[in-house]
Order: C-alpha cells, then structure tokens, then sequence
C-alpha cells in the first residue's frame, strides 16, 4: 500500500474519531470545532479541483461560498417568519429542508461560476486572480448594502434546518451528516481526478497547446471544472451557514478566499486529502493559538511560509513523498 494512501486513510479516520473522543468527554465544543473543520475542507475540495488539477488560482471562491450560505439564510429566514421569498405572478416560500437548501446552493453557486468562469477563464495568469478577486468583492459590497438580509450585520437564523430522520441541533449528529457529505465528495473527485475529464484537465494545465492538437477544448475543460467546483464550494457555504445559524457578507470577502488557498497549500496542491489536511491544521492552531494571542494568524503565516520553502507538496507531499496526486 502507498504511502499516501494510508496517510490519507488515517487524515480520513481522525475527524469521526476525535468527534467521538469528544463525545466520551462530553465537549460539545470540540464537536462543533471538528465540523467546522470538515466544511472549511470540503470548500477546499471543491478548489483543489481548479486549483490542484486546472491549475486556476481563484481568489474569489468566496463568492459561491458566500451564495451557499445566502440561499440558505434567505429560506430559512422566510421560513421563520412565515414570509414569501417571493409574493408575485409566482408565490415562492422559504423552507427549512436542509435537502432542498443544498440544491438551491448548489445550483445557485454553480450558475454564478458558470457567469463568472465564461468570463475571466478567457484571461489567465495574474489577470484571472484580479477577475475573480473583483467579482467575489462585488457580491462582497452587494451584500453589505442589502437590507432586506442584514447589510453589514448579516442575517440571523434561529433554529438550525431539518435532516429527515436527523436530529441536526445535536452536534454528533450534525457532525455525521457534514461527514458525510465531505467523504462522498472526496470519493467523488477522487473518481472524477483518475476519469478522462481530469486527466484531460491535467493535460490542459500543463500543455495547453497540445491538449488542443488532440480536439479537446482547453477552455470547456476549465469551464467545466470551475462551475463544479464552485458548486462543491456554494454546497459547503450553506452547511456552514447551517452550523453557525448565521450569515453575513463576511462569507464573500476575500480573506476567506485566501484561507481556502492557505488549506490547499499547507496540505497539498493537486493531492486529493491536502485541503482536508490544510483545514484541520488551520482550525487546530486557531483552536490553540488564538487564546494565547491576537495576532495568531502571524504564527500560521510562519507555517505556510516554512511549507512554501521547503514542503513544496505541502504536508501529504512531504510525508508520503513524490508519488501521483489525487491517488
């Protein structure tokens, strides 16, 4: 068995057992933090797959987190109080189906970056950061000044949505539906990395040119992994919306697009369990360090500093070696 496979059979296990641990020890908290953890991953995931395989350095993936986490704010906020999201020629009422939340998200995400990928996908280089940076700060000041849903102080939702069969304001349970979802993603792309379209994908962002020679579109490639992995992203964003029971614009900024980066990074560009990796690292120094000082960030600032210098494959790549990605 390759190295990387059973370091990322163990990344895999730690987050069900140290929910469990927490469990036994009746920290609730520690629960909560663990799912957090595990959505900031699967937000991750989705990048990894234009960042890792496309090679497409997006900073503004907080926009299709940031619609998730909307789409589910604005239906449940009119769920609560009993109100139409929309009351004209079609009357169209809010829900706390967390089911029919996630499709919404995802298909409101994926239609956003099908928009926003037609367009900056047609640049490259510094010139798609800066498109993507601009669009995630549009949504990013359209939130701030709609008042309907909060402005600037964002959007507070009461009671967190329904699972059927599920009791979702228990933490263990929320934490096993979050799961869930994330391992079924992680199958997923790691099907989706090894199936023509990803090894095409990879050939795209290594040899573009020859990727064309052979009838593929390089662009329809890219097009096609961005509005997916927007849509995993925007999936993420509601769950995590879910989690805290609240919303705000600070969903779109693009700090929290370049967190998604800093996980991929600290993990492992391109390696199927780096994000989840980089995520649980991240949460866990904010969990240790921000007690002990208000300028944490400075310390994981060190960190990826460290494994940008000498861990180039992140910390998969550095523990399991130089083998294939997203094996």
């Amino acid at each position: 068995m390759r190295r990387e496979t059973i370091l990322n059979t163990l990344l895999y296990l730690a987050m069900p057992v140290a929910a469990a641990l927490a469990l036994a020890l009746d920290e609730p908290f520690l629960i909560t933090l663990i799912t957090r953890a595990a959505i900031f991953a699967l937000a991750a995931v989705g990048l990894n797959l234009a960042l890792g395989l496309g090679g497409l350095v997006s900073l503004g993936h907080a926009a299709f987190f940031g619609i998730g986490g909307y789409a589910m704010g604005i239906l449940a906020h009119h769920a609560q109080t009993y109100t139409p999201v929309i009351d004209s020629w079609i009357v169209l009422e809010g829900t706390k189906s967390m089911p029919v939340i996630w499709l919404v998200a995802i298909v409101s995400s994926a239609l956003a970056a099908l928009a926003i990928g037609a367009l900056s996908l047609r640049t490259s280089g510094v010139y798609f950061i800066m498109i993507t940076l601009a669009f995630g700060q549009m949504f990013y000041y359209f939130a701030i000044s709609w008042p309907a849903y909060g402005g600037e102080d964002g959007l507070s939702i009461y009671v967190r949505n329904d699972f059927p069969g599920l009791n979702t304001l228990d933490p263990m349970q929320f934490f096993a539906l979050v799961f869930a979802i994330l391992s079924a993603v992680l199958w997923w792309m790691g099907r989706l990395a090894r199936a023509p379209f990803g090894l095409a994908l990879s050939a795209a962002r290594q040899n573009a040119e020859r990727v064309e020679t052979v009838g593929l579109g390089p662009f329809r490639l890219r097009l096609v992994a961005f509005v997916i992995s927007g849509a995993v992203t925007g999936l993420a964003g509601a769950l995590f919306a879910d989690l805290n029971r609240f919303v705000s614009p600070t969903m779109f900024s693009w700090q929290m697009s370049g967190e998604f980066i800093v996980f991929i990074v600290l993990g492992g560009v391109g390696r199927l369990f780096g994000p989840v990796a980089g995520a649980m690292l991240f949460v866990l120094l904010e969990h240790l360090l921000s007690p002990v000082s208000d300028f944490w960030l400075i310390y994981v600032g060190a960190i990826l500093l460290l494994v940008v210098l000498f861990a180039r494959g992140g910390l998969i790549g550095s523990l399991a070696g130089r083998e294939v990605a997203h094996g």
